[in-house]
C-alpha cells in the first residue's frame, strides 16, 4: 500500500445519499480477489448505458453522458464528493478497490456505513466526514468552479480550498499512522518478520515432531 501524503486533487461531485457498493462495483464484477482492474467498472450502471460484464472491452461501451464521472471537467478527478451513507449495503472490498482503481484517493460524505469506511482504511482510501454545512459548501463551490480542487494533509487532519478556507478533520489515530506509512494488514504484520521468524525456530527446537517429514 503507497503511503498517503499532502495531495491536491480535481474534485467530483456525486450529489446522492445512500450509494451502495453494488452501484460503486456490481456484483457480476466480484470473480476476481486480485484488489486492481476493477476502476474500469467502477459506477458501472451509472457510467455506461449497456449492460457491463467481466472481460468487455469498456473502451468501446457507450458512455452515460448525464453522469457526473463522464464529464470532461471531472476527469481524473482525486476527490469524490457525496451526501450521507456512502458505501451502504453488502460489505464487499471490491468497492474500495475499485474507487481506488479509479483513481480515488479520498472521499468526503456526511457519513459512511461502517464496514466500508473501516476497509477504506485497509486499502489506501481517506474516507472523511464532514459537518452538512461543509458538505453543501463544496457541493456549491465544486458546480460553480471549473476545476475545483482541494489540498488535503493527512497528518495535519485538515482539508484547504482555494480561498485558505481550512476544514478540519477527525481521524483514528491508529488508521491516520497506518495511511501515512502505507501499512495495510499484511504491512503490519511483516513489520514483525524478525520475531516470527525466531519464534517459528523455537516452535521447531521444542516441537520437532511438529515439522518431522
Amino acid at each position: 500500500m503507497e503511503k498517503f501524503g499532502i495531495f491536491t486533487g480535481l474534485v467530483a461531485p456525486l450529489d446522492r445519499n445512500n450509494v451502495d457498493t453494488d452501484a460503486i462495483i456490481p456484483k457480476q464484477f466480484l470473480k476476481s480477489i486480485k484488489r486492481s482492474g476493477f476502476g474500469p467498472n467502477a459506477f458501472d450502471e451509472w457510467r455506461y448505458l449497456d449492460d457491463g460484464e467481466p472481460g468487455m472491452d469498456n473502451s468501446r461501451r457507450p458512455l452515460n453522458p448525464n453522469f457526473v464521472l463522464n464529464q470532461e471537467r471531472y476527469r481524473n478527478a482525486s476527490i469524490l464528493l457525496a451526501r450521507a451513507n456512502f458505501g451502504c449495503g453488502s460489505s464487499r472490498e471490491h468497492a474500495p478497490w475499485a474507487l481506488a482503481d479509479y483513481g480515488f484517493k479520498t472521499i468526503l460524505a456526511e457519513s459512511f456505513a461502517d464496514i466500508f469506511f473501516n476497509n477504506c482504511f485497509k486499502n489506501g482510501l481517506l474516507p472523511v466526514a464532514l459537518p452538512r454545512e461543509e458538505i453543501n459548501a463544496l457541493f456549491g463551490l465544486t458546480e460553480y468552479t471549473p476545476g475545483f480542487s482541494l489540498i488535503v494533509d493527512l497528518a495535519e487532519q485538515k482539508i484547504t480550498r482555494p480561498d485558505g478556507y481550512a476544514i478540519p478533520f477527525q481521524v483514528d489515530a491508529f488508521r491516520k499512522e497506518c495511511l501515512l506509512n502505507g501499512w495495510d494488514d499484511i504491512g503490519l504484520t511483516l513489520r514483525h518478520a524478525d520475531e516470527i521468524h525466531a519464534f517459528e525456530e523455537r516452535r521447531k527446537n521444542v516441537f520437532p515432531w511438529f515439522f518431522a517429514g
